[in-house]
């Protein structure tokens, strides 16, 4: 598995599983392309990374942003082989009491920016002979939340499985894959505030009986967005401890 040759996008690759993502990729070869709203931090990991990694601003919360740094990073490395769409945020408000701002927000990062992203992206594929995408969802999606997210989360996630099928079919005539992984608890500075009561009712509910470390989740991804998963379009692969063992 590499991606040499390759020039890989990362939205959210500053920081968690992205950022595990993004140095992964780079070990494998890739040129990595960082895109998080955290500038300053996206550097930072870039420099961790090295010179085979640069970092660019994006608001995920603005398609218009989205499409204006997409055409950026087309305009400085040329060409775009991978795009993996990692950046999201949570919603943990009950449904009852979740407000209609919250609801609108987590639907436009976690559904609307992979959205956008990811049409922003096609054609150029499409021009250029195909490419890989790779969608992170989340056990949310398939679970209805239950562990860190609830019905807003849960909804955007299961909403980003679905687009990730209808990509797939539309992709394959063109040499253009798209896949999905779900994670489920995962040790990253999102979960880090978790109460440690809440930490252990999950770990409990989780048959392997840890939460995932961020190279466990990257080593999947990296699968999914290489050339070695080239039969592989329209996949949700579950990457959870075992904790939807039921489906």
């Amino acid at each position: 598995m590499n991606f040499y040759g390759k020039n890989v996008i990362v939205t959210g690759g500053a920081s968690g599983i992205g950022k595990a993502i993004s140095a992964t990729c780079a070990s494998l070869g890739g040129t990595v392309l960082i895109a998080d709203l955290n500038l300053p931090l996206a550097m930072e990991t870039c420099n961790e990374i090295g010179v085979v990694a640069k970092a660019f601003r994006i608001d995920m919360s603005k398609p218009e942003d989205i499409r204006i740094v997409v055409n950026e990073i087309i305009a400085e490395v040329g060409r775009i082989d991978v795009l993996v769409n990692c950046a999201g945020i949570t919603s943990t408000s009950a449904f009852e009491d979740l407000s209609q701002a919250e609801w609108d927000r987590t639907i436009a990062i976690n559904l609307t920016g992979t959205f956008a992203m990811t049409q922003s992206v096609f054609k150029h594929m499409k021009e250029n002979g195909g490419g890989r995408i790779l969608n992170i969802s989340s056990v949310a999606a398939k679970l209805g939340g239950g562990l860190l997210g609830t019905s807003a989360y849960a909804a955007s996630k299961a909403g980003v499985i679905g687009f990730t099928k209808a990509v797939s079919r539309e992709g394959a005539p063109f040499n253009i894959s798209c896949n999905a992984l779900c994670p489920s608890l995962t040790k990253t500075p999102m979960t880090t505030n978790i109460p440690n009561e809440l930490w252990e009712r999950i770990i409990d509910s989780i048959p392997l009986k840890r939460a995932a470390d961020p190279q466990e989740i990257a080593n999947a991804a990296c699968f999914l967005a290489s050339d070695d998963a080239s039969f592989i379009t329209g996949e949700t692969m579950v990457v959870d401890g075992g904790i939807c063992k039921d489906g």
